[in-house]
């Protein structure tokens, strides 16, 4: 889609990014406070992509659109665009949810943001994108951020009160590796946009589907399915675990739409807002304000993303 040009397409967007704002900030300490530790992670993951193709339904049914989708859509091209995304965001959602349940609230979103070193080095990758050295100089306090919090997390007992060892390996290591699976599967729906032209709400339906197969597939002998198997589907669940659940879902819809208006400028800025929005939410709902290593991370994560935004590459023009 092409950015909005009226101003009520830019009130439209000012909505979705507060929204998404909003979501992104509180999601971690929501999953932590409503989702109990008994709660099997695959069960709340499979529920959240059946929410997320309900509300992408539901939305291009709103916009008219629903009768040319079924008219052009095809399993191969849905395959094509949406399948390898799918498969690597479902292990990333629930690499996700472990990691929620043992850093600190803050901590996980910062250490979230390595997502976007890894989504630099696949999108050049797989597109050639070049990046700017202001980009660079970017990536660069980013890792200085994650280190430093790694460092912090892994000397301390942390929030949950667990040992050094199991912050690190169920925390630490998951969101690490989310981050990296982040950056290929963003970079994998670049170019499938690019080349099949996908609606936001189609690939969210798509990828939803498809990963929620490969899931399903897991469970014959995951130690989850065998989890489901003896203790049922909804083990643990209580009617607030549905918040974070569906608040989750709507946060990928957010994401598809701020991209597809805005771009990745508006998105940058919106991941540096939740960071603050995390931030505050911990220190009112909690209780307890950001550890010195947050602290001293905080300032590098924000000024990298700024930056990162900010300076794109530009392609020098050749003198006639």
């Amino acid at each position: 889609m092409a950015p909005p040009q009226s101003q009520g397409m830019g009130g439209r967007v000012l909505f979705y990014s507060i929204l998404l704002t909003l979501q992104y900030g509180a999601q971690p300490l929501i999953s932590k406070r409503f989702i109990r530790r008994e709660v099997i992670v695959t069960s709340s993951v499979l529920t959240c992509e059946l929410a997320k193709v309900i509300c992408a339904f539901f939305f291009i049914a709103k916009e008219g659109s629903l009768r040319r989708v079924y008219k052009e859509w095809t399993l191969i091209g849905a395959l094509t665009a949406s399948g390898l995304p799918a498969a690597i965001y479902a292990l990333q959602n629930s690499l996700l949810q472990i990691s929620y349940r043992n850093l600190d609230s803050l901590t996980f979103s910062m250490l979230n943001q390595t997502k976007i070193i890894f989504t630099a080095f696949f999108t050049y990758f797989i597109l050639r994108q070049k990046q700017s050295i202001q980009q660079i100089g970017a990536l660069f306090l980013l890792i200085a951020a994650a280190v430093l919090l790694s460092i912090g997390e892994g000397s301390s007992k942390g929030s949950t009160g667990g040992n050094a060892d199991h912050i690190l390996f169920y925390g630490i290591v998951p969101v690490l590796v989310a981050s990296v699976l982040s950056g290929l599967a963003s970079a994998l729906c670049q170019w499938a946009s690019q080349v099949k032209k996908h609606s936001s709400y189609l690939m969210t339906i798509e990828m939803s589907l498809v990963g929620s197969l490969c899931l399903l597939v897991s469970t014959l002998k995951s130690p989850d399915g065998e989890a489901i198997r003896q203790h049922g589907f909804f083990y643990g669940w209580t009617p607030l675990t549905l918040i974070p659940v569906i608040s989750n879902a709507l946060g990928g819809i957010l994401v598809g739409l701020v991209t597809s208006y805005a771009g990745g400028v508006r998105k940058g800025f919106v991941i540096v807002s939740a960071l603050c929005v995390t931030a505050l939410l911990q220190f009112v709902f909690e209780g307890k304000p950001p550890s010195i290593y947050c602290l001293a991370a905080l300032p590098l994560v924000l000024s990298s993303i700024s930056i990162y935004q900010k300076y794109p590459y530009l392609v020098k023009k050749k003198k006639s």
